[in-house]
């Protein structure tokens, strides 16, 4: 580079050139990290600190405030979440306290805990449960309002005197109420309690909703007395919640067991018909192109392409690059200089032929930068003027091959 010249100007965009034009998706993305992170934060807030009706639980859906009045009151509460340390725990005239939320209990192992225990209260049971431990006890649906009287001989109820709203039913059919299976709280023909004795001996008392035993409505109505009075009477309680271990993988049903008859063949119609699709699509009648590939490009329009590009982008100096490249391509040749000659063994060999100071040659061949397009078309000029002066001097014809003195090329 000569002394006098400036280095080029950089067209490379700088980062903040870059952000800039992804402004628009860095907005977006930085919109979602915050709204992930605002639901994480939430889900955090709002998610219970434990399982419904746990022992544990502070939560509204919780049952701590219970545990922590029976313990209050000298009963030991012992929390257990499966099935065989319920049973060991409640040995020995001990209540255990049964909340299947999930459903993990199937008919063999209620069947095992209810023959091996005295007394059993189910708060919610489901339809496994109703079958092993009250034959005939089915479900009701929900009492519109809260329940005012007892109507039973239960005592526990009785002290109650009402319950909140929100309560699910039972029913006791002739064959339920002929084992000794009795209801409280009547709404029409259905109860939200009922008390009896299991067909494997032990005693049962069911009560159709978690609402009597919930931190958020236990001090609703009658609901504490009902809850105190059914798990209090005794000394111990087993407080058990079903845990993943109590659920049997090999009674768990199937995909196509949960899947209706028609599913199976809908599916295979629908894979038919996606394979059909498929082969249809992938067909094509005759070429893509009339023309013949590969397609003649002139060289004139990827020259004219390209110099358009460089002319938009402002890059002058690879557009003179291109030039010089050219140039000394053709000198080399015309000075009959081997292929692995380097420039400046071309710029001696065409300064000796046109008796141009090699300096200046060199210069003009790699050094020279253009600060603009006046300058760019100055060098393009000289670059034209060196190849036909190199022209002239190794032409045997001189008077023929001597360069115009007008009409350069611009």
């Amino acid at each position: 580079m000569s002394a006098g010249a400036r280095p080029a100007e950089a067209i490379t965009p700088g980062l903040r050139a870059s952000l800039g034009h992804r402004r628009a998706w860095i907005a977006i993305a930085a919109v979602l990290v915050a709204g992930a992170v605002l639901l994480v934060v939430l889900q955090g807030a709002v998610r219970p600190p434990g399982a419904p009706l746990a022992s544990d639980n502070a939560a509204p859906d919780g049952a701590q405030a219970l545990v922590r009045v029976l313990e209050a009151g000298g009963v030991e509460v012992e929390a257990v979440r499966s099935l065989d340390a319920a049973i060991d725990a409640g040995r020995g005239r001990a209540t255990v306290f049964l909340h299947d939320d999930a459903g993990l209990l199937d008919r063999d192992r209620i069947r095992e805990l209810a023959g091996s225990v005295d007394r059993i209260v189910v708060a919610r049971p489901d339809f496994a449960a109703l079958e092993v431990l009250a034959p005939g006890v089915r479900l009701a649906g929900g009492a519109p309002d809260g329940l005012d009287e007892a109507a039973c001989t239960l005592a526990p109820a009785e002290r109650a005197g009402g319950l909140s709203a929100g309560q699910q039913l039972l029913g006791i059919d002739d064959e339920a109420a002929a084992a000794g299976f009795e209801g409280c709280f009547a709404s029409g023909d259905a109860f939200a309690v009922v008390a009896g004795p299991s067909p494997h001996g032990a005693e049962v008392v069911l009560v159709g909703s978690v609402t009597p035993f919930a931190n958020a409505t236990i001090d609703e109505a009658g609901n504490a007395a009902l809850a105190i009075g059914l798990l209090g009477s005794g000394d111990r309680l087993v407080w058990y919640l079903p845990g993943p271990g109590d659920a049997d993988a090999a009674d768990a049903p199937t995909l196509g067991e949960l899947m209706p008859g028609w599913a199976s063949p809908l599916l295979v119609l629908l894979v038919l018909v996606t394979i059909a699709a498929g082969v249809r699509s992938g067909r094509r009648f005759g070429p893509l192109v009339f023309e013949d590939l590969p397609v003649d490009v002139p060289a004139s329009e990827t020259g004219e392409g390209r110099a358009r590009l460089y002319a938009r982008g402002s890059a002058r100096g690879r557009a003179l690059d291109q030039l010089r490249i050219a140039t000394i391509r053709r000198l080399a040749t015309m000075l009959r200089l081997p292929r692995a000659a380097d420039v400046d063994a071309v710029a001696a060999a065409a300064a000796g032929a046109t008796g141009l100071d090699a300096a200046s040659v060199r210069t003009l061949l790699v050094d020279a930068e253009p600060h603009g397009d006046r300058d760019l078309v100055r060098l393009a000029n000289e670059l034209d003027d060196l190849e036909r002066r190199t022209r002239a001097a190794l032409s045997p014809d001189p008077a023929r091959a001597a360069p115009p003195t007008t009409g350069r090329r611009p």
